[in-house]
């Protein structure tokens, strides 16, 4: 017997009905009445619904909780850790690159260059 048979047959003995007195009647008849009252009083919410009260609980800066800020800073302290890291590090390649620069010899042709020793004198501090 599969789901919608058994739902049929379920439906017609509960519409032959079984024979209730008058007091067990009116006494489903109110627990009906009372369960339909509070269904209606009971709307659910038209607001969003966050889990675990993320933002209902209010207890932080202007309505914002702990558990919504704390991850906040802990991802803008990291990003900005990381762009210090990261300006750290072409610092330290220009840094190389001077170095590399102002001790590697320099070739014959720039001390027999003529513009290259005016350059020299004019930018010395003597």
């Amino acid at each position: 017997m599969n789901e919608p048979q058994f739902g049929n047959k379920v439906r017609r003995i509960l519409n032959e009905g079984t024979r209730l007195d008058e007091k067990t009647l009116g006494r489903l008849q109110a627990a009906r009445e009372l369960a339909l009252k509070r269904q209606r009083i009971e709307q659910p919410a038209t607001g969003f619904a966050w889990a675990g009260g993320v933002l209902g609980s209010f207890g932080g800066i202007t309505g914002f909780s702990v558990r919504l800020l704390l991850p906040l800073a802990v991802l803008v302290g990291g990003l900005l850790a990381i762009n210090g890291w990261q300006q750290n590090q072409r610092v330290a390649e220009v840094e190389e690159i001077d170095a590399l620069l102002l001790t590697d010899d320099l070739p014959l042709d720039a001390y027999l260059d003529k513009g290259f020793e005016a350059w020299l004198k004019k930018r010395s501090p003597l």
